[in-house]
């Protein structure tokens, strides 16, 4: 029983993360990018922060380091990843940017070999690195003739989007540290918010008296606050301690097909055949870049299989 809601627990934290992009694209016909984002971590703040305070005996930093741990969050994953993912998803489709986010593991392994000593990449690992990376270069499909086309500097901006998480995700590993993952998820929400309204208020383009409150608006800031933020990092940390690191990484790989297709469903984007190749391509780099981790799995999986 505990197999299969571990199952159902991954289906629906891809399901919920992959249609985030789909909702992101719909809310931006409402919302300029950067606000958008940060009104989005304005509420997911609040809601992990209480749920920090009623789930942790430490709701919130008190050491040098532990603050230093929720800086590196809060301008990395919260301010960084989301200010580029919601501009770069003004140019692009919810399946492209949900693609192109499934290289993060990949270029997590990149920065790993660069800032902590004790990584090491392989041959195959870097190998496995410039496949993922050739994989964007296969979804974007540039023109050589016009690389600044507004699809091209989308992807590039959802690509800068990924390196932001994945380098967040390292340097939170340098830092001599111990917080709750909840605790230091809900600060650097709060304070990734904060800096995304700093971020958006140095924007000509974007004031709050250019949001336009529609109930699409609402159900779409909605969802990405409650269920795809809150709830959805709930169910994350769950499954990390059931799951560990590698299997839940996988989720990134089953994301972009519940993007591609709620984004089909209900915005009407086209699913091609360059966006399918790009994430073979990136998953491929993925594979090379895991192997012995994959290898270790592997067992596990036949186990339950033959159970069964």
């Amino acid at each position: 029983m505990s197999r299969y809601r571990n199952v159902a627990l991954f289906v629906a934290l891809a399901a919920v993360w992959g249609s985030a992009f789909m909702a992101i694209k719909a809310g931006l016909d409402y919302f300029p990018p950067v606000l958008f984002a940060a009104i989005r971590y304005d509420i997911a703040g609040v809601l992990m922060l209480a749920y920090a305070v009623y789930a942790t005996d430490r709701w919130r930093p008190r050491t040098r380091g532990e603050w230093q741990l929720v800086a590196v969050g809060a301008t990395l994953l919260i301010a960084g990843y989301h200010a580029f993912l919601f501009v770069g998803e003004q140019y692009t489709t919810s399946a492209v940017a949900a693609v192109i986010i499934s290289l993060n593991p990949v270029l997590t392994t990149g920065c790993a070999r660069l800032f902590l000593p004790s990584e090491r990449l392989t041959p195959t690992g870097i190998a496995g690195l410039l496949l993922g990376l050739v994989g964007v270069v296969v979804l974007s499909n540039p023109d050589p003739n016009n690389l600044v086309t507004s699809g091209v500097v989308g992807q590039a901006l959802v690509l800068a989007a990924a390196a932001s998480f994945a380098l967040g995700s390292v340097l939170t590993r340098r830092i001599d540290a111990e917080l709750p993952i909840e605790t230091m998820e809900a600060w650097s929400m709060v304070l990734g918010a904060l800096l995304m309204h700093a971020i958006s208020v140095a924007r000509p383009s974007e004031s709050l008296a250019a949001v336009r409150w529609t109930p699409e608006a609402i159900w779409a800031m909605a969802y990405l606050s409650i269920a795809a933020s809150a709830l959805g990092f709930l169910v994350y940390f769950d499954l990390l301690e059931r799951l560990g690191p590698i299997e839940i990484n996988l989720v990134s790989y089953v994301a972009p097909v519940f993007a591609a297709v709620s984004g089909w469903w209900f915005l009407d984007e086209i699913i091609d055949l360059t966006t399918v190749a790009g994430f073979l391509v990136i998953f491929a780099g993925f594979c090379l870049v895991k192997r012995e981790a994959l290898a270790r799995e592997l067992p596990k999986l036949r186990a339950v299989v033959t159970r069964r």
